[in-house]
């Protein structure tokens, strides 16, 4: 009866191929519940909103943190069910040290650790940010995010390789733009830190207007770091989006494959193919009978 409901409490809490009912209730469920408690963070920043809905925004909370930690608590009974988990103890351990478990964990932690530990009031209400990370619980709810969580991890190396990049781009392009508008405007480009704020909207092709370049040399510095941002911040978009495009293909495939694998077995199963030749019982042998007939003469 215990291994019963415990398999039950997996099944629905991580039913990957979303065929349970119950499942899919739970899961709708959570994601709005992650909706409405990023919008909760959101609308409380409004003070004539906060001043009014207060008693209901704290109940919801409440509500919310007791339903996190209730999934929080069941994830980790059922987790050492996973291959990845196995163990009492040590399996417990691995998960709560995964980043899903680490998500759902911060999720819940800005409620109860000022009950236990006191803390300042302004590192409170900046603790109280860390509400947010319920958004990041999405991932586990949603196909597509964890579609991109793969592409990120499987070409992490070409990511990290354009980042790098980009960073020496930004340190170059701040050092010339430093040395180039230092002396004609001290106040802008004080120093390659300050110049860097430049750098990045410049790279990024955003162009602010509140800090530019004076001199000839600026100017022409800053035509070029323009032009190398178009194409060095494609680079990850494009990276990422040949990846989507590569496992959305490879998703079609493998559900092609699954129909067929289905329907052969369906058709097995009905005596409607061999299991010898693979060809249906049902197949016109008209053919094989002209073959076998004797030749008539004119």
């Amino acid at each position: 009866m215990y291994r019963e409901i415990k398999q039950t409490v997996y099944d629905v809490l991580d039913d990957n191929n979303h065929v349970s009912s119950a499942s899919i209730a739970v899961n709708y469920f959570l994601i709005i519940l992650i909706v409405l408690n990023v919008l909760s963070v959101i609308f409380e920043t409004v003070q004539s909103f906060y001043n009014q809905y207060w008693t209901i925004i704290g109940a919801f909370e409440v509500f919310s943190v007791e339903i996190f930690t209730l999934e929080y608590i069941a994830r980790l009974w059922v987790c050492n069910l996973d291959d990845r988990y196995r163990g009492a103890v040590k399996g417990r351990l691995r998960y709560l040290i995964s980043p899903l478990a680490l998500i759902d964990l911060l999720a819940i932690m800005p409620f109860y650790l000022p009950l236990f530990i006191t803390m300042d009031l302004r590192f409170l209400r900046a603790l109280r940010l860390f509400r947010l990370f319920r958004l990041f619980k999405l991932s586990r709810y949603s196909e597509s995010m964890t579609m991109l969580g793969r592409i990120i991890k499987s070409r992490k190396e070409d990511l990290i390789i354009t980042i790098f990049i980009i960073v020496i781009a930004l340190v170059l392009a701040s050092s010339m733009m430093y040395y180039a508008e230092h002396d004609a405007q001290p106040e802008k480009f004080d120093n390659i830190p300050d110049a860097m704020y430049w750098g990045i909207i410049t790279l990024a092709t955003v162009g602010y207007g509140d800090v530019y370049p004076v001199t000839a040399l600026g100017k022409f510095f800053s035509a070029i770091i323009a032009l190398a941002g178009v194409a060095m911040f494609a680079l990850p978009a494009g990276i990422i989006g040949s990846s989507f495009i590569e496992e959305r293909q490879k998703m079609r495939e493998k559900t092609t494959e699954q129909v067929i694998e289905t329907d052969i077995e369906k058709a097995l199963q009905t005596d409607d193919i061999c299991p010898h030749c693979g060809k249906s019982r049902h197949e016109p042998l008209a053919g094989k009978v002209l073959e076998s007939a004797p030749l008539v003469k004119k």
